[in-house]
């Protein structure tokens, strides 16, 4: 019964902040989001931990006014969810731009398929819904909701034009499948992991547990890499789907460090291109729980 609820509840707010015009559904998103960094302290914590590690060197005052800009921009992310289904490309072509998409196009055309690097960093839900609006589907690894209705409701908005989901419980045959059929599929690769599914690289120069799948399949497919991140360009008041050139892979023969390698390759262009847009990254989440054996907890 708490689960039909829940999905009842969460439904009605998506219909209402879609029909509701974008002005409003914001200004509603807006207070949303300053009751949710008030109430949750726990995770306002991890925020404040999170850029303390990350950004020592920035005074507290610009990390706290970091820290609400990421609760702003997840209520905009909420409205443009449940907006999503509107969406179409002669309404969008005034707000949502693309940068670089001849590298996107260049990997594909490489036909051994595509692995989109990304992460919970802007406009992430919205990236892949609009690549897919403009006629480029891709396939999405996510971790099922525990709600089973209310995760076929979500994944029904991310598939409306030709998305798919690999889950992330069996995803490496789906991913692989589709390197095969020279497709594409985008990677959040800015979760804690745990071994064996993470390898300890750096992130922000502090040891992180960090997804190796996106490297171990590109090394054994020859898929092409390129990282991808729709961010919200203030100045411009408009979100930007940018992609980056593809990334090159060294492959020394001893598959273990190249893997590692690879993996630290990502960390890296994922830490600068969030030096860049530090209010639009996840800083909520315990990026960093997973230590090294013997090392003690950062939280």
């Amino acid at each position: 019964m708490q689960q039909i609820l829940e999905y009842w509840l969460v439904v009605a707010a998506a219909r209402v902040l879609g029909w509701v015009p974008r002005w409003l559904a914001r200004m509603l998103a807006g207070v949303l989001a300053w009751l949710a960094y008030r109430a949750m302290g726990r995770l306002r914590r991890v925020g404040v931990r999170n850029l303390a590690l990350a950004l020592p060197d920035l005074p507290a005052e610009e990390r706290e006014s970091i820290l609400r800009s990421v609760y702003g921009h997840l209520g905009r992310q909420l409205v443009e969810f449940c907006q999503m289904p509107y969406y179409t490309r002669e309404n969008t072509q005034d707000w949502i731009h693309t940068d670089g998409l001849e590298h996107y196009l260049a990997a594909e055309a490489l036909g051994r398929g595509v692995l989109v690097l990304t992460g919970h960093f802007g406009a992430w839900e919205l990236s892949s819904f609009y690549h897919s609006l403009m006629g480029h589907p891709m396939g999405m690894v996510i971790r099922r909701l525990d709600n089973r209705r209310l995760d076929e409701f979500v994944n029904s908005i991310r598939c409306m034009y030709g998305n798919r989901v690999l889950h992330k419980d069996d995803f490496a045959r789906g991913l692989l499948t589709a390197m095969h059929e020279g497709g594409a599929v985008g990677i959040l690769m800015d979760t804690n992991m745990t071994p064996p599914q993470g390898e300890f690289v750096k992130f922000f120069g502090i040891t992180a547990c960090t997804a190796s799948g996106l490297a171990r399949v590109a090394l054994k497919t020859g898929a092409a890499v390129v990282p991808g991140f729709m961010l919200w360009e203030a100045a411009e008041k408009k979100y930007i789907l940018h992609f980056d050139r593809q990334l090159h892979f060294t492959r020394s023969g001893d598959n273990e460090a190249d893997v590692l390698a690879a993996t630290q390759q990502c960390n890296d262009v994922l830490e600068s291109w969030i030096r860049r847009y530090p209010d639009q990254w996840l800083w909520i989440h315990r990026r960093w729980k997973t230590r090294p054996p013997g090392e003690p907890s950062l939280y």
